[in-house]
């Protein structure tokens, strides 16, 4: 019995397949073993995880923060052909916490005097749109003292005349008087980025007296 012509064909073709098959699944088994020669499965044992931590734990705290000034030195010093020095590593440096509210309460009160007259700032204060400062007068001279606080200068660091208002001062201050209580008001508007301010004040009408508080620290 023959063979059809068509069906030889594919009978050769199929075996040919087969053995090509073979032969690269057998080359590609040989490239396989010859690249993974030497590599061997990672150490995965309690042991040898611990010391790893523990190793990288102690490079963790070697770290530090060395000072800008010996980094530079140490620039400069390879920069021209020497050999750095061995820098000790230092804390870096904590921040100093801003302490301007507390500074400034500490300032006050704040006193003048002039013959024999007492000007006195007590404290400082926000109230609403208004700065408010206590203020007192006392005459310590054997003669009365009058005022007319339109006179009352504020001025800030910059020179500039502030506008303010004089509350609860009397306009006569009695010889030898106890200290009298008041208030000078500062609109907050005029206040923006002011830090202190300046008080000038003088009798009414000889200006012999010559009360000057400066650098009152405005706290807000």
């Amino acid at each position: 019995m023959k063979l059809n012509s068509t069906v030889a064909l594919t009978l050769v073709l199929l075996v040919s397949m087969v053995v090509a098959g073979l032969v690269s699944a057998s080359w590609g088994s040989s490239l396989g073993r010859e690249a993974l020669k030497g590599i061997t499965q990672p150490d995965t044992r309690p042991a040898n995880n611990k010391a790893s931590t523990q190793a990288g734990s102690a490079r963790r705290e070697e770290l530090a923060v060395l000072p800008e000034s010996d980094i530079i030195t140490n620039v400069k010093v390879r920069m021209n052909g020497g050999i750095a020095k061995d820098v000790k590593a230092s804390p870096a440096p904590i921040a100093k916490v801003s302490t301007t509210t507390d500074s400034a309460k500490n300032q006050l009160p704040m006193t003048t005097t002039s013959q024999d007259v007492v000007l006195e700032v007590k404290s400082v204060r926000q109230q609403g749109e208004t700065l408010v400062l206590a203020v007192s007068l006392r005459n310590n001279s054997k003669q009365p003292i009058r005022f007319v606080y339109d006179a009352l200068t504020v001025t800030d660091e910059q020179g500039r005349t502030l506008k303010a208002n004089t509350e609860g001062l009397p306009v006569e201050l009695p010889a030898s008087s106890s200290t009298f209580p008041g208030t000078v008001s500062i609109p907050a508007s005029l206040l923006d980025g002011v830090q202190n301010v300046s008080l000038s004040l003088t009798d009414y009408p000889n200006k012999r007296l010559q009360l000057q508080l400066s650098n009152i620290p405005l706290i807000r």
